[in-house]
């Protein structure tokens, strides 16, 4: 009989290639993830992400599941894990959960935030964190294009995804905060295809320089054209803050 655990693992995705397992010399969050519980299981363990993140976005919401043929308890478990991760990953939560929760086909929402810096100056302690964007842009023409992003839509247009993959896709919430010296955009969904959240966000910045009209957006989702839509934004910007899973996380043996 093994044991179900579900996690939640902050990191700094900026020395990592995603999350998603690659070859031994691509550094990925999901391969430390099965080494250090090799050492502690003396066994392969296979872990289940929520997500597959981009080389270089960041995490402060991921989430996983894994079986292990041994109990331990959630604490100490999350103690020997983060005795042996490297620092830029931490293991925040740790629960024990039913045998039938999937932290990826669980998953009913994820929320991504996007940080643009807009100062002259960035400060090393955001620079791995935030765009650097020194230059005007026009706020009130990206928030008209903003509401062009919300609904369920063909995001062809902002993907290099597989031509085969369905490119049909809602985003919840589109929404574009400013303070002071930065933007933050919170991009909400079920699901969402590879570079999407750049591509948009990258759009919202050449809309801001003047490079894209806000009335332009419609017209970029309808010819369903890479090519027609902006910049790929940088992955340093991004970061997946939150996955849901509904009523709580159902399957928590705590419950």
């Amino acid at each position: 009989m093994t044991n179900n655990y579900r996690v939640v693992i902050h990191f700094d995705g900026t020395e990592y290639y995603g999350w998603q397992f690659q070859t031994a010399e691509y550094p990925t969050i999901q391969a430390e993830m099965v080494r250090v519980l090799k050492i502690i299981a003396k066994k392969h363990v296979l872990v289940t992400g929520s997500s597959r993140t981009d080389a270089g976005v960041h995490s402060s919401g991921l989430t996983a599941n894994f079986h292990l043929p041994v109990a331990i308890q959630p604490d100490s478990l999350k103690r020997a894990l983060n005795s042996l991760l490297p620092r830029d990953i931490r293991i925040m939560e740790c629960e024990l959960m039913d045998r039938a929760f999937n932290a990826r086909f669980g998953a009913v929402s994820k929320t991504y935030v996007y940080r643009i810096f807009t100062g002259q100056l960035q400060s090393p302690f955001s620079q791995r964190f935030a765009l650097h964007v020194p230059f005007p842009l026009d706020l009130k023409a990206m928030r008209r294009a903003a509401r062009h992003f919300v609904g369920q839509k063909d995001f062809s247009s902002f993907t290099s995804d597989d031509p085969g993959k369905k490119r049909l896709r809602e985003v919840e919430q589109f929404d574009m905060r400013v303070r002071n010296e930065e933007i933050t955009f919170t991009v909400r969904g079920k699901s969402f295809l590879r570079y999407m959240v750049r591509n948009m966000v990258g759009t919202m910045i050449d809309v801001g320089r003047g490079k894209i009209a806000a009335a332009d957006i419609p017209a970029i989702f309808a010819a369903k054209d890479r090519r027609q839509a902006g910049q790929t934004a940088p992955a340093k910007g991004l970061t997946l803050v939150k996955v849901e899973y509904g009523q709580d996380k159902p399957g928590n043996t705590k419950e």
